[in-house]
């Protein structure tokens, strides 16, 4: 009797035992193929942002490793040689001035300290590895620049031809030009008015021609010839107007030697990306 109450009652169907969360939910095919839909955007949303998120993260692991590769290049400026050739430079005033005003006494003796100390700048750069890329700016352009003053100022005493004054004068204003215009290309990015004025930043590098050489030479020995020659008697001849036809013929030449020749200028930030990494 137990056995067969007990084996009909597994056998019924357990209808009253049923509860609502079981029950299947039986959707309409609109709504399936609706809720299909929303999966497939969504894991095509999910998949987008995932993308975006990697590229972004890789490209600021990317720019952070670039610059911390290559740090910004920067140089001691504040060298005695570069101290040297800016006294240079600040001694051209003088010199002009005591021309002018007949003080060849003074004038000779500024030109001698002029010598004197564009040696001693280039020995103890050598000697004691003082070199800079400012100091290749600066000295050529004190050279120019004491050029220019006893160019002017000996021209304007009737000491030296006006022609050969313009042709000295036209170079140098060509070659300046020339080193505005360097500087600006060559300096690494961001090019700003602040950055262009910053000479601890190096940029390019101007090398002088083997003919850019003699022609300094033989112009500051015309200058300091001119310049002695109202101290000296009457009797002393210097070779003043051969010196002159020499100075013209190479001042043309040197500044023809820029425009064709490959290594007058080095552009520092080329070079650096030539190094191999250390």
């Amino acid at each position: 009797m137990y056995s067969t109450l007990h084996c009909n009652f597994l056998a019924r169907p357990l209808r009253s035992l049923t509860f609502a969360s079981c029950r299947p939910i039986i959707r309409s095919p609109l709504d399936a193929g609706s809720f299909q839909s929303k999966v497939r955007h969504r894991n095509v949303f999910t998949a987008v942002t995932r993308a975006l998120s990697t590229s972004c993260v890789r490209w600021s692991d990317k720019k952070t490793k670039g610059s911390a590769a290559i740090p910004p290049l920067r140089e001691n400026i504040y060298t005695i040689p570069n101290l040297l050739t800016v006294s240079r430079i600040l001694s051209c005033p003088v010199l002009g001035w005591s021309i002018l005003h007949d003080d060849f006494f003074l004038a000779t003796g500024l030109l001698v300290y002029a010598g004197l100390s564009d040696l001693a700048d280039g020995y103890l750069a050598r000697r004691f590895n003082m070199h800079s890329v400012l100091g290749t700016i600066l000295d050529p352009a004190a050279d120019k620049t004491l050029m220019t003053t006893l160019t002017v100022t000996l021209a304007m005493k009737g000491l030296l031809p006006i022609s050969l004054a313009s042709i000295i004068i036209g170079r140098d204003v060509l070659l300046s030009l020339s080193a505005f215009y360097i500087r600006y290309t060559s300096l690494p990015a961001p090019k700003t008015f602040s950055r262009y004025w910053d000479f601890s930043i190096p940029s390019a590098e101007v090398r002088p021609t083997t003919i850019s050489k003699y022609n300094t030479f033989a112009q500051l020995a015309l200058m300091c010839a001119t310049t002695v020659t109202p101290i000296l008697p009457v009797q002393y001849n210097l070779f003043v107007p051969e010196m002159q036809i020499l100075v013209a013929v190479t001042t043309v030449w040197s500044g023809l030697s820029y425009v064709f020749s490959k290594d007058a200028v080095r552009i520092v930030s080329e070079t650096r990306k030539k190094l191999p990494p250390s």
